[in-house]
């Protein structure tokens, strides 16, 4: 998936005859499938870099619409939003629009 692709340049994965070496708090991966949009365990690193950036992650439930609302914020200000059914892909959308804008403004 190309959104996984562009997470892992994201985070600097280290990438050797197509495979791509990831730790997380589980297990090290040598893998050429990135979940990044199914695995919380993959997600969760990104979002910790992201915060690590100065911003922050929120993630909230909407009953009235049973969605999942995911935000990047800085300051009051909110920079992406995004909302799905499942909370690991509003996530994973917020983070890959956070990545493409950040990239664009560099």
């Amino acid at each position: 998936m190309k959104d996984n692709k562009l997470i892992a340049e994201f985070m600097e994965l280290e990438v050797e005859d197509g495979l791509y070496y990831y730790t997380t708090l589980m297990d090290d991966y040598k893998t050429d499938t990135l979940y990044f949009d199914s695995s919380w365990d993959w997600m969760m690193p990104v979002v910790e870099k992201i915060e690590m950036l100065g911003y922050t992650f929120e993630k909230n439930y909407q009953p009235i619409d049973k969605d999942w609302q995911c935000l990047i914020v800085k300051g009051l200000d909110i920079l992406h939003q995004e909302f799905d059914e499942s909370s690991i892909k509003a996530t994973h959308y917020v983070v890959v629009d956070f990545i493409k804008r950040t990239k664009k403004s560099t």
